[in-house]
């Protein structure tokens, strides 16, 4: 398999999951700033949309995606618990906790990376994008992992997404659950593993 990744970007996520699953991998390096690998090939004839992550098959089948890949990659080894299984109610608990990751953390981040975005709704997204933060940390009173006390693939999410929190200067080193939770996954040897490859450790 090969994943398409930019360093430190949503990627990691599913960067991580291969190394916490021990799937055996190809990590291919693709430029935000010039939609290029390193040898020159134009990332737009792989994915049209132009950003990561992008997982391909062995059988030249490609998948995109973030939440979806890391749900994939956790199924080919189930015995490793990476997501509860398909059908139950805790496997739906997990897509809605991706979800929530998705469109009101990741996306929340957005408009504080865009230099072109307007200072007063900077303002706004990051009062907003805090509060998000802030309903994270109390869903995760009393628990190791977003899921309980188990990591999952919504955990790497959630530690990738908050990493971006330090690049946009969006202070939750108040929120103490959160702030433990990342401590914990970032001591796990799949997820050092991961960053050292790209370059981020």
């Amino acid at each position: 398999m090969k994943l398409y990744y930019s360093k430190g970007a949503c990627s990691l996520s599913p960067h991580i999951v291969m190394h916490e699953a021990g799937l055996e991998h190809t990590a291919i390096l693709v430029s935000t700033k010039t939609h290029q690998l390193e040898d020159g090939t134009d990332y737009y004839t792989i994915n049209p949309l132009g950003y990561v992550p992008l997982l391909e098959l062995e059988d030249g089948t490609r998948l995109t995606e973030g939440p979806a890949i890391v749900q994939y990659l956790a199924d080919l080894v189930p015995e490793k618990s990476l997501v509860p299984p398909n059908g139950t109610l805790e496997r739906y608990k997990l897509q809605a906790r991706l979800n929530f990751i998705g469109t009101e953390l990741h996306k929340g981040t957005s408009p504080l990376f865009n230099p072109a975005t307007p200072v007063e709704y900077k303002t706004m997204a990051a009062e907003k994008l805090l509060s998000r933060y802030a309903y994270v940390d109390k869903m995760l009173a009393g628990k190791d992992y977003v899921m309980g006390h188990h990591f999952t693939v919504a955990d790497a999410y959630l530690f990738t997404v908050s990493n971006w929190a330090a690049y946009v200067n969006l202070d939750i080193s108040g929120l103490a659950n959160l702030v433990a939770l990342r401590a914990r996954v970032a001591a796990r040897p799949g997820v050092q593993a991961a960053m050292k490859v790209e370059g981020l450790i």
